[in-house]
């Protein structure tokens, strides 16, 4: 029904818990999903998590048939100074995400570009060094599992949360097994242009997130919890540039939006994916999915 290379976010259905969640993504036709394990934004997946945990998640998921794309994680600010006890839970959790993204089949691992502050602890500069050293190493453990390791590097709430910072975390990453995933929300919200950021970020493009946004103006904040047409973004023009620099990767619709009621969001997620499923075939009639 809706287009091979297009996926659901767990977030979307954030509300139910993780085996109903699953069953509503698989009952609207969704063959693909992300999986939110996002403390504070989506509990899916435990915070605290053990191997016992992982195995419990992983059982769920692989029971509901469907095939996963993602883990997107947490593993703390990787910008901030941590202490040898601090970098040990880090590298702890690090390890029990990646076991659950090679348990679930998952192709990679998400993080985040750094703190949930725009503020850096020490300079940008200095801030964007230590967060790209942290996404390195985490991508070489990643390899370990036989999964790679993915960063949404322009995210509006976080330490990369422009283009321009944005660019300086990807040049930092670049020669490096690290990917790029592309969320048009965050990009539209901090008053960038997906085509620009399709164009600056090709080569390191693995995965793109679909919500929608206004960006920000004098009186307010920028919005990104917006229902796909109900925002500025332009999915259009964005699908047609990644077309244009042979984007290979899957699309994944992220509806964490606050624009409709519990009770709507399995109506609004289809709506999203037909309206995004005719974007892709036009942009490129001719994909047959990627691996």
């Amino acid at each position: 029904m809706f287009h091979q290379l297009l996926g659901c976010s767990s977030i979307s259905f954030r509300h139910q818990d993780l085996a109903a969640a699953l069953h509503t993504m698989r009952g609207l036709g969704f063959e693909e999903i992300d999986l939110g394990a996002l403390p504070g934004v989506c509990d899916h997946v435990p915070y605290v998590l053990d191997a016992a945990a992982v195995e419990a998640v992983a059982a769920v998921v692989n029971d509901s048939g469907l095939r996963v794309r993602s883990v997107n994680g947490d593993i703390g600010d990787l910008n901030a100074a941590l202490d040898a006890g601090g970098q040990d839970a880090r590298e702890r959790h690090l390890g029990m995400l990646l076991a659950l993204a090679a348990k679930t089949g998952a192709k990679a691992l998400v993080l985040p570009c750094g703190a949930i502050d725009h503020e850096p602890v020490r300079s940008v500069e200095e801030d964007i060094d230590v967060v790209a050293a942290q996404l390195i190493h985490a991508s070489q453990r990643a390899a370990e599992f036989g999964v790679e390791l993915w960063t949404e590097s322009l995210h509006y709430y976080r330490l990369c949360w422009n283009t321009g910072r944005a660019q300086l975390l990807a040049d930092r990453l670049a020669g490096s097994d690290v990917g790029i995933v592309m969320d048009f929300s965050h990009i539209v919200a901090s008053g960038g242009d997906p085509v620009d950021f399709v164009d600056r970020f090709a080569p390191q493009l693995r995965h793109v997130h679909l919500r929608d946004a206004v960006p920000a103006t004098e009186t307010g904040p920028g919005n990104i919890n917006l229902s796909i047409g109900k925002g500025k973004a332009d999915f259009a023009a964005g699908l047609a540039a990644l077309r244009d620099v042979g984007y290979a990767g899957h699309f994944s619709l992220e509806l964490e939006t606050r624009d409709v009621s519990h009770d709507e969001r399995p109506a609004a997620a289809a709506k999203a994916a037909s309206f995004i499923t005719d974007l892709i075939q036009t942009a490129s009639p001719h994909i047959q999915g990627a691996p």
